[in-house]
């Protein structure tokens, strides 16, 4: 038994058969607490990552210019010295905030080991995609209610809203399609807004089909609806929110058909949807990772969690919750944040007045800090489970500021763009090659135990080795442990239990705790949940969520409006080298509706160029009428691993990160657009 991992956040329970230390059969576990046996077939042929014959098997370093693709194999040692004495050198000259620490999605426990890294090195620069990804929503919670609002369908509920979010394709940080299924077959509706027909909003009761962008104005609609038709929890909002009445105000100017005009979706729609929600008590609103993908992030979210709180939805069974985690190690300790109390202060991110709470530094302000010195000189980069030059916002950029660098060190199993423009490559242990926990540090209030099914390739570490022994050469030793597998043991101590204590339980959850504010109240500074925020002023931020018109503005000179959405066969843009995948999906496909087809002459399976006024790229045709005629919806992710090294594997072909800026930023986050983007489409 393990628990399925790097295929998005995992968490799916898994029974993993095994023979001569091979896998043979990989099925989901009906005791899975969060799939309950069902599981994708991403993860059932995930142990083909393990075995491709051009998996990275040893440590190497770069025999040419940079990105040329000349490697010479090395010894671990030697390969550890070296990096040791690169980002040494770096930190004497410029000191260590001069260093980026980058970690990308599938986060086991050598995520936070990574922190660990970077705070005992004396560097405040994590480098994470979070500006795009959780953060935004978690860290909004946090200033609007105290804690992130997750979605509890362990409980039974009477409605889900899901909010840009498709469990079907992927999963969000741990909810699992299984569960939403399981609440609707007990009667459960299901409410879908997302630009595309998906398979999920096929099935709902009501589907919103917005245009892409446009997320927070329908979410402000929702709230003219709720309080202009008093359908708002009173008792909740008047003992315990702050700034309703301004609030209330401010929505007035939402009117559904004001929204209809701005998202395309009907006015007698946003109606219907919003007395649903208001009506269902419990209602869990599931809020996806496509929320957080413009300048406008922050509007989205606030906007989200007042639907939540008004409608008294928050710290109820089925509702939203304030997940507790069971009794671990805490994230500070874990990560010895003592040891670096200037962080916030000293981040390349808080020069940019980025919100609090916020710890990693998104990736535009670290480029800005490699290829302009601002606000001070960066350096170096160790970056591990991570793929910038693809998954990064413009990527034109992202190459810039790689080819710029004094040094680069990447941890990976296979040799991707990124990694071809390293000094160093460290060859990398997969999932079910080494001990792990799961879902440590996402909020979800559970961990996961992830125990080793099978022994790696001889010389593959595990990304917490690799930190472990780079650790002890650039910083004092006695800070880490002689034996890497004790930070497992470090996060289940306190729970009074060994890891492999842990393993045989499979998981740990923390206490329910529900309606907990009526005791203690809301974490926030008026003790409530903050619908008008009253620190708005002290940190420069709208003390109301708005609608500020389309994330970019509109050009007739690109009379389409781009969008991306992941796939089920792929985790961005890891595992295009996976052969019963590729098979699946074989190209990069762009959805076009039929009517805008005809109207540019393209046909299924023509190659496409798709153009914004940041770059070009090219994809095949895939005609459906899943999107509005003005959207189009690129694949994401996009490099070869068949194509030359020399060339990182022609990153620039078909990526959609060719078509983004990060010209324009939401103040926040640092977060840029990548929905909603003026574009034009050409047949190659």
């Amino acid at each position: 038994k393990t628990h399925c991992a790097r295929n998005d956040h995992g968490g799916c329970g898994l029974l993993v058969g095994v023979k001569d230390n091979q896998i043979v059969q990989i099925k989901g576990d009906p005791d899975g607490y969060l799939n309950r046996g069902s599981t994708c077939y991403k993860g059932r042929v995930s142990a083909d990552r393990l075995t491709h014959p051009d998996r990275l098997k040893s440590p190497l370093k770069r025999a040419g210019k940079r990105g040329e693709g000349k490697w010479q194999r090395i010894s671990w040692e030697e390969a550890l010295d070296e990096t040791a004495n690169n980002l040494l050198q770096i930190k004497e000259k410029y000191g260590a905030k001069a260093v980026g620490f980058g970690v990308g999605m599938p986060k086991g426990l050598e995520h936070f080991v990574l922190i660990r890294l970077a705070n005992i090195f004396g560097s405040p620069n994590v480098i994470a995609s979070q500006d795009v990804c959780h953060a935004p929503r978690e860290v909004t919670g946090v200033h609007t209610c105290g804690f992130y609002p997750v979605a509890d369908l362990h409980n039974p509920t009477n409605l889900i809203l899901t909010w840009g979010s498709n469990p079907l394709a992927t999963n969000e940080e741990g909810q699992i399609c299984s569960l939403v299924f399981e609440n609707i077959k007990k009667g459960a509706k299901l409410i879908v807004v997302d630009p595309r027909r998906t398979e999920l909003a096929a099935r709902a009761d009501l589907w919103l089909q917005l245009i892409p962008g446009t997320g927070s104005a329908l979410a402000l609609g929702f709230l003219n609806v709720i309080i202009e038709e008093s359908l708002y929890d009173k008792e909740f909002v008047d003992n315990y929110t702050y700034g309703f009445a301004d609030l209330a105000e401010h929505v007035k100017q939402y009117t559904p058909e004001k929204v209809a005009e701005i998202t395309s979706v009907p006015a007698d729609l946003i109606r219907q949807a919003a007395r649903m929600y208001a009506a269902a008590k419990p209602a869990a609103l599931m809020w996806g990772n496509s929320v957080e993908h413009s300048v406008n992030v922050f509007d989205h979210t606030r906007s989200l969690v007042c639907l939540m709180a008004i409608t008294g939805n928050l710290e109820v069974p089925g509702g939203n919750v304030n997940a507790h985690d069971p009794k671990i190690m805490g994230l500070g300790e874990f990560v010895k944040a003592k040891l670096i109390p200037t962080k916030a202060k000293e981040m390349i991110s808080a020069y940019h007045g980025i919100i609090p709470r916020l710890m990693t530094v998104a990736p535009a302000y670290f480029r800005k800090a490699v290829l302009e010195g601002v606000p001070y000189p960066v350096r170096g980069y160790y970056g591990m489970c991570c793929n910038p030059l693809v998954n990064w916002a413009d990527s034109k950029a992202t190459y810039d500021a790689f080819m710029s660098l004094d040094f680069i060190a990447i941890a990976e199993i296979f040799m991707t763009p990124t990694a071809a423009m390293a000094d160093i490559v460290f060859p990398a242990a997969h999932q079910y090659e080494m001990n792990d926990i799961g879902h440590y540090g996402l909020g979800h209030g559970i961990i996961l135990a992830r125990p080793k099914i099978v022994e790696p390739p001889e010389e593959c570490w595990p990304d917490m080795k690799i930190l472990n022994e780079l650790g002890k050469r650039v910083s004092p030793p006695e800070l880490w442990h002689d034996d890497y597998e004790e930070f497992l043991e470090d996060v289940v101590k306190p729970a009074g239990l060994t890891y492999q204590e842990f393993v045989a339980k499979g998981y740990l959850k923390g206490p329910d705790r529900f309606r907990s504010y009526l005791e203690k109240g809301f974490r926030t500074p008026t003790g409530k949940v903050e619908l008008k925020l009253s620190v708005a002023e002290k940190f420069k931020l709208k003390p109301l969520p708005e609608y500020s018109g389309p994330p970019e503005e509109k050009d007739p000179e690109y009379p389409l409006i781009l969008m991306s959405a992941k796939t089920p066969n792929y985790l961005l843009s890891s595992y295009r080298w996976v052969e019963k995948l590729r098979q699946r999906e074989p190209h990069p496909y762009v959805d076009i509706h039929p009517e805008t087809a005809n109207a540019y002459g393209i046909k299924d399976g023509d190659n496409v160029v798709i153009e914004t006024k940041y770059g070009e790229i090219v994809q095949v045709a895939r005609i459906t009428d899943i999107v509005l005629p003005q959207v189009i919806s690129a694949a994401i992710g996009w490099w070869y691993p068949e194509g030359d090294a020399a060339t990182q594997y022609e990153w620039r072909k078909s990526n959609f990160n060719m078509l983004t800026s990060i010209s324009k930023l939401g103040k926040e986050f640092g977060t840029p657009n990548l929905k909603n983007i003026p574009c034009r489409i050409r047949k190659q």
